[in-house]
C-alpha cells in the first residue's frame, strides 16, 4: 500500500502480527532504472519481516527485467507486480497498475520479463551487466551500511496483484490471460478499477478465479473487506482460495494477523505506536517524519481521549515530541 507499508510499518507488523508473508509499498520500476536514489529507501527491510516480497509497478518489460534482478540480488523472497492500483496517475497516465488489465499481452510480457531477470540472477549473471544506473550499483556495492544482504543465487517467485476488471468484471478472461505467463501467485482484489474502494468486494468473482486456476501451479489469493482473522479463515474455506491478503484492516492494528486477537489495550497500542515512530526516525531518515501522522490517526481511535491525543500528535515533527505527548496523555489518564 503506497505511503503506508514502509519499513517501519512492516517492522511493527512483523514483530507483533507475524503474518505469513509481507509486501513492500509498490515501487516504480522506471524510476529505479533512472537512478532515483530515494526509491532505495523503499527496498529497506529487516530480517524479521521474512518472507518479504518487493512489490513493483510500471509498464516497460525491460525495466521489470532489471528491477527483478535487483530485487533478487537484494535478498527478497519474491517480487510482486502491481496490476491493480486504481489511481489515475498510475493506471491512466502511465498505463501501469490496473491499467494493464486493458493490455493483457503487455501484462504477460512484464511477467515474463521478471521471470527472465530472476532466471539470469540464479544462473550467475552479474548485477553490473544488467544495465542499471552506475549510481545505484555503487550504492549496492557499498553494502548500504549492512542493512540489506546480497541474495543467494536462487529463483524467487513472481506474483501478480490485480482486480476484477477495469470498468466491468472480466475476471474470467483476465485470469486466463495471466495464467498463460505462469506466475507463482495471483492475488485478486474483489473490485474493478472503476469501483476504487467503494461498495463491497465481490468474493464470488474471486472464487471464479480460484476455480479457473485449479490444476495450474498458480496459487490464488483473495483480498477485500476482511475485518479479522476468523473472517479470513472463513473466506479461504468458503471461496476456495489458497489464502488471503489483509490490507486496510491492519492500519494501526498489527495484531490483526493473530488468531483470536483483533484489538489490544490502549496502553499497549500507544506504546507500539511510539515504537513504530522511533523505528521510522532511525531507519527512514530521508523521509519526512510527518509521514507517520496517518499512523497516529489509525492508532488513536476507539478509546477515551483519542480525538484530543490524535490532534496533538498531528502537530509532532520529531520522535521526542511524540514521546512527550504520549507520556503526558498517560500521566493525565492515571490522575483522572
Amino acid at each position: 500500500m503506497d505511503g503506508v507499508t514502509d519499513a517501519a510499518f512492516r517492522y511493527i507488523t512483523a514483530k507483533y502480527g507475524h503474518p505469513s508473508v509481507i509486501f513492500t509499498e509498490f515501487i516504480p520500476v522506471e524510476g529505479v532504472c533512472r537512478g532515483v536514489m530515494r526509491l532505495m529507501d523503499d527496498f529497506k527491510y529487516n530480517e524479521i519481516e521474512r518472507p518479504i516480497v518487493a512489490q513493483v509497478f510500471g509498464s516497460n518489460p525491460e525495466s521489470f527485467y532489471k528491477v527483478s534482478f535487483l530485487v533478487a540480488a537484494l535478498g527478497f523472497n519474491g517480487i510482486d507486480i502491481n496490476m491493480g492500483c486504481p489511481d489515475k496517475s498510475v493506471s491512466l497516465k502511465q498505463g501501469a497498475g490496473a491499467g494493464l488489465i486493458l493490455k493483457p499481452q503487455l501484462a504477460k510480457e512484464i511477467i515474463r520479463g521478471c521471470q527472465s531477470g530472476i532466471d539470469d540472477f540464479a544462473k550467475g549473471k552479474m548485477l553490473a551487466d544488467v544495465g542499471l544506473p552506475p549510481v545505484l550499483l555503487q550504492y549496492i556495492q557499498e553494502g548500504r551500511g549492512g542493512e540489506v544482504p546480497i541474495g543467494e543465487r536462487v529463483k524467487i517467485p513472481v506474483s501478480v496483484k490485480t482486480r476484477l476488471g477495469f470498468d466491468s468484471v472480466i475476471i474470467k478472461d483476465w485470469i486466463k490471460d495471466l495464467l498463460e505467463a505462469q506466475p507463482a501467485v495471483i492475488t485478486v482484489h474483489g473490485r474493478t478499477l472503476k469501483q476504487m474502494y467503494r461498495g463491497s468486494a465481490d468474493w464470488d468473482a474471486i472464487a471464479q478465479s480460484a476455480e479457473i486456476a485449479k490444476g495450474s501451479e498458480t496459487l490464488i489469493l483473495g483480498n477485500g473487506d476482511i475485518n479479522d482473522y476468523q473472517e479470513a479463515l472463513r473466506k479461504i474455506e468458503q471461496y476456495g482460495v489458497d489464502g488471503v491478503l489483509i490490507g486496510r484492516t491492519a492500519f494501526g492494528n498489527p495484531w490483526i494477523f493473530n488468531e483470536n486477537i483483533s484489538l489490544h489495550p490502549t496502553e499497549e497500542r500507544l506504546k507500539v505506536m511510539v515504537e513504530q515512530a522511533k523505528y521510522f526516525s532511525q531507519v527512514l531518515k530521508n523521509k519526512p517524519f510527518i509521514n507517520m501522522r496517518k499512523n497516529f490517526g489509525w492508532y488513536c481511535r476507539g478509546f477515551t481521549g483519542a480525538p484530543q491525543l490524535r490532534e496533538s500528535l498531528m502537530e509532532a515533527v520529531r520522535i521526542d515530541e511524540v514521546e512527550l505527548i504520549v507520556d503526558k496523555f498517560f500521566s493525565e489518564l492515571s490522575n483522572s
